[in-house]
């Protein structure tokens, strides 16, 4: 039997576009691997982050993409990519600023004292949706701060991400001038790089005293297991678990709660509130809370 191809959806403005059908499928596949939810709004969006996927793959048309996706099992080469166009990076140095005084205040003095016989402890800090960097490298500014001051510890940070080109970006380090304004004066002063170009300073980079102390590492949070150590310190996932429905939500926070020592605190997004009540975790601040 002859294979007769699709036509091209065109809609009246004469271009092609991403049919529904095709975008079901994708939201579909990338809630079930990512744990993602992408209502029907989401389309044209999806659709134009998706015009540049097509370029690359030199694919004429969306039925040519839909084609290579889910009917030539081109599905495994290409779900990291189309993870990475879907996925929203929102980022920022000192976002919600409230919680790094609060590392700062209380978090880190608390987990010193509880190891106050160990000589010069290591802490631990995971950003697990770390984006581009930006929150690990705030986390390394201000211990590093704290290590001038107090010389009594050291720490590392793990930063994970499912998307492989934000975590590309971290391991750069490097960031548009205007992205490091909430970082403040002095901190620009010590732990900040400007690269010149033609007479002005675009881009900003970290120091590699701060680089070496972070590492990026792609992870899925919808896996039943994370590869990494069970005595971390201090866990960040703020601003992510609105993009998960609720027993999504619970999963992901009981294996990052799994991941922290007794003591140890997860910050979740001040938008976010915490899952039920099987967790063994107590509020200690606004979207801070403490394994018991």
């Amino acid at each position: 039997m002859a294979l007769v191809s699709r036509a091209p959806v065109l809609e009246a403005d004469g271009e092609d576009h991403l049919s529904h059908a095709d975008f079901a499928k994708i939201a579909t596949l990338i809630g079930n691997e990512a744990g993602i939810r992408l209502p029907p709004a989401k389309r044209l969006m999806v659709e134009g982050r998706l015009r540049r996927r097509l370029r690359a793959l030199q694919l004429p048309t969306f039925d040519a993409y839909g084609d290579y996706i889910f009917r030539k099992d081109g599905i495994k080469a290409e779900l990291p990519y189309l993870i990475n166009v879907v996925t929203t990076n929102k980022t920022d140095f000192f976002r919600e600023p409230e919680h790094f005084e609060l590392m700062r205040s209380k978090m880190v003095p608390e987990l010193l004292e509880a190891r106050s016989g160990e000589r010069n402890p290591l802490l631990k800090i995971w950003s697990a949706a770390s984006s581009t960097g930006a929150e690990a490298y705030t986390c390394a500014m201000v211990l590093a701060d704290m290590v001038k001051q107090m010389r009594n510890f050291r720490f590392a940070i793990l930063g994970t991400d499912i998307s492989t080109d934000v975590l590309d970006q971290g391991r750069r380090a490097v960031y548009p001038a205007d992205q490091i304004v909430p970082v403040p004066q002095n901190m620009q002063a010590q732990y900040l790089m400007w690269a010149r170009k033609n007479g002005v300073r675009p881009d900003v980079r970290i120091v590699p005293e701060l680089r070496r102390l972070v590492q990026f590492h792609r992870l899925n949070l919808m896996e039943e297991k994370y590869p990494f150590d069970r005595d971390v310190d201090i866990v960040l996932l703020r601003n992510v678990l609105i993009y998960f429905d609720k027993t999504d939500q619970a999963k992901v926070i009981n294996r990052l709660v799994g991941h922290l020592r007794p003591g140890g605190y997860l910050l979740l997004g001040h938008s976010e509130s915490m899952i039920g009540t099987s967790i063994p975790v107590r509020q200690v601040a606004p979207a801070v809370f403490q394994r018991v």
